[in-house]
């Protein structure tokens, strides 16, 4: 979000007829990068729990997973270091089954675009790197719908969501929520700061999908790391492909998972 726009986003707006919206996401197009945000060893924790308790999930062949993600005009660095560490989640799963990735991303006004389905980091990088911050309002609602409609033609083992604020209905943003819940597509969402009102609806996103919600400050790149490769390891084969994963050199992410699981 732009700076101006921050100054204003703090509860007073309500939803925008772009922000509500629902109906396809287009076909992604060109744009830039940014760096990511942080998280206290508690929201981690607690992150890790969360998908700790989930029922496990079993998959047969590839996982399947929408990489969305807030472009509008502040998250610049935090889209540089997701640049940065996506291709974490293709290594984590490379002896799993594999990984098909779609990105989804939201700026200006009322747009909000999908990629097609990837699946290796070279061509999610190149996506990414195509795309440009730019000012604008949130659009969550519309994210939520199109992984619906995505899990609707083929199943959608989990969608990622990264951003820092919201400024739409909450009973709408639930209402969406719901429907994915009845497909089974979980939700993690990653969010940048504290924002209250962003928090309070991430959260119960968070509950109703049965997924997890994490808090990052700036510069949590390895936290993030470490969280994204446990998702996606997740969506491709569940807890026991994380088990696999932890006997690996690459396999912090897993042990740390696992680490949690043997505490609870």
């Amino acid at each position: 979000m732009s700076s101006d726009k921050k100054g204003t986003r703090a509860g007073t707006r309500g939803p925008t007829p772009a922000a509500t919206a629902s109906g396809s996401v287009p076909s992604a197009e060109k744009a830039h990068q940014t760096p990511a945000a942080t998280s206290s060893t508690t929201d981690v924790d607690a992150f890790l729990a969360r998908v700790k308790s989930m029922s496990p999930q079993t998959t047969t062949g590839r996982g399947r997973l929408v990489f969305a993600m807030d472009a509008t005009m502040s998250r610049q660095p935090t889209w540089d270091m997701a640049l940065a560490l996506q291709a974490e989640m293709f290594h984590a799963v490379a002896e799993v089954g594999g990984l098909d990735v779609q990105l989804v991303f939201f700026r200006g006004a009322g747009e909000c675009r999908a990629s097609k389905w990837v699946s290796d980091p070279a061509a999610l990088a190149h996506l990414m790197t195509t795309v440009q911050c730019r000012g604008g309002y949130t659009q969550i609602g519309k994210v939520l719908s199109h992984a619906r409609q995505e899990t609707e033609k083929r199943k959608v083992n989990a969608l990622v969501y990264v951003g820092d604020c919201m400024e739409e209905a909450v009973d709408d943003l639930c209402g969406r929520a719901g429907e994915l819940a009845l497909h089974g597509l979980p939700v993690f969402l990653f969010q940048e700061g504290r924002d209250a009102a962003a928090e309070t609806a991430f959260r119960e996103i968070a509950r109703l999908t049965k997924g997890a919600w994490c808090a990052f400050d700036k510069g949590s790149a390895d936290q993030l790391r470490a969280l994204l490769r446990a998702v996606a390891v997740y969506a491709s084969g569940g807890r026991t492909a994380l088990q696999q994963l932890s006997t690996t050199r690459e396999g912090v992410g897993a042990r740390l998972l696992l680490t949690q699981m043997k505490r609870d």
